[in-house]
């Protein structure tokens, strides 16, 4: 198979072969890494630079692109196109790739050969979309992989650890992306860290972690809840912090946005249903049981700081998490029960519908029912001698631990035991592991989740007071 543009014939990627003279190829381009810099063997002390790319031109073709030579001309090269773009490239260099050292870096291809690119010889043109034949655009919207070998994101949850470091493919929507985030690490190099959040039908939120440009500057453009990705070739790995698993976008990774499969039309129409049932808003995350190691969060704030820092982080998505050594000053567990306790869905914890006693969410999206289950769902004032936060979350097994007793041994307690056990932790100090967010819906424009709520040791709390514990 050959296109045609502007009357110029291409080799098409699978007639590719080392004996080939100026071949000419085009393509659109469904992957790419940053420039990187290594130093130079043969001229010590100066440094060689390169990056790759990936094109495809068929569905079933697609190869490996290297460049490699002075930084100005990498650069500029790098910077003349993006993923999603057309190409031209005239007579690079057709070489038998070394399968196990290729791919060990870059996506797995089905091509046995790979390019390079030659300053002096070597030129690549960008195509105006409306030069290009709508058949090579398509291939934008077809997964590399096979487009039912995937992993959901419940699937990656269930099997936890076993998926540790493993790299594998996954169908799911974008339901948030972060700000991207520059540092500069120890040794002087710059880097930067974006996190997407993904969910599907059967995990409410997942989270990706980008730390290269070219994956960042492609999520900037995916439309929250709205867009649905293909990703090969994904790290899966443990995250120790958050006590969850994460993926990791790598050099082999490939993103197609919005795949044209059955599969992803599945995802879209849960994407519209969900949507249309508000089923995703922000309080829906925040009513899952916390995963975060209590073990990492140090930071300690006292109620005015942490009202501070919240007005520095507006704004911004990222949640703030942190200790407060308080007293609960509001806790009306003494009231109709009702108001305090609920009944949640057993397959994403959302408060189901009280008259069909159903989980519409999860049941209009899947063909097993999901059983429910009653948790407390307490909002409590946290006081301090600096002030009070007001209407924070004690739920689910949290308010079970803080108040030493389940749902059920509570609902068989009098009127009267219900009112001493609200005494003996009113106004009694207490060590609160605490996750907060901004929340512009709520009265007090804060959204404080309790992820841990104990009787603390005097001797802790007034060294806590004094400042010796805080970080």
């Amino acid at each position: 198979m050959a296109y045609s543009i502007s009357t110029q014939n291409f080799v098409a990627l699978s007639d590719l072969h080392p004996n080939l003279a100026h071949p000419s190829i085009i393509g659109v381009v469904i992957g790419k890494t940053d420039v990187k810099g290594f130093p130079d063997r043969k001229n010590i002390g100066s440094e060689r630079y390169t990056f790759s790319f990936t094109i495809r031109d068929s569905p079933a073709y697609f190869i490996n692109v290297n460049s490699w030579g002075r930084e100005e001309y990498v650069r500029s090269l790098s910077e003349s196109f993006r993923v999603g773009d057309c190409v031209t490239i005239e007579n690079p260099l057709v070489q038998t790739k070394e399968l196990e050292k290729e791919e060990k870096f870059n996506p797995t291809t089905p091509s046995c050969y790979k390019l390079l690119l030659s300053e002096t010889h070597s030129v690549v043109k960008i195509c105006c979309h409306y030069e290009v034949d709508t058949k090579l655009l398509s291939l934008l919207h077809l997964p590399v992989k096979d487009p039912q070998d995937y992993y959901s994101l419940g699937d990656i949850v269930a099997n936890g650890q076993n998926l540790d470091g493993r790299i594998i493919n996954v169908l799911a929507a974008v339901k948030s992306v972060g700000e991207p985030k520059y540092f500069t690490t120890s040794d002087k190099r710059k880097g930067q860290r974006c996190e997407v959040k993904l969910y599907d039908e059967t995990e409410l939120s997942f989270a990706m972690i980008c730390w290269d440009n070219e994956s960042i500057q492609l999520a900037q453009s995916w439309m929250p809840r709205e867009t649905v990705i293909f990703a090969s070739e994904l790290r899966i790995n443990f995250d120790k912090f958050r006590n969850c698993m994460t993926a990791t976008v790598i050099s082999k990774t490939i993103f197609t946005t919005n795949p044209d499969t059955p599969e992803a039309n599945i995802l879209f129409n849960f994407i519209k249903e969900s949507a249309a049932m508000g089923a995703l808003d922000d309080i829906t995350e925040d009513q899952l049981k916390e995963s975060i190691n209590l073990q990492s969060i140090v930071d300690i704030y006292t109620v005015e700081q942490l009202k501070v820092k919240a007005l520095q982080n507006e704004g911004k998505p990222e949640p703030v998490y942190g200790i407060i050594y308080a007293y609960i000053s509001t806790l009306n567990i003494d009231t109709d029960t009702s108001k305090i306790i609920r009944n949640r869905c057993s397959g994403c914890h959302y408060v189901v519908n009280e008259m069909s006693n159903t989980c519409t969410f999860c049941n209009d999206n899947s063909s097993d029912a999901k059983s429910v289950f009653t948790s407390f769902d307490l909002l409590v004032d946290l006081t301090d001698h600096t002030g009070t936060l007001r209407s924070c979350n004690l739920s689910d097994v949290v308010a079970e631990e803080t108040l030493s007793c389940t749902v059920h041994e509570f609902l068989t307690l009098t009127e009267e035991q219900k009112t001493a056990l609200k005494w003996q932790l009113l106004l009694e100090r207490s060590k609160i592991y605490f996750k907060l967010v901004l929340s512009p819906s709520l009265r007090t424009g804060l959204r404080v989740n309790l992820l841990s709520c104990k009787l603390v040791d005097p001797v802790e709390a007034s060294q806590s007071l004094s400042g010796k514990g805080r970080k």
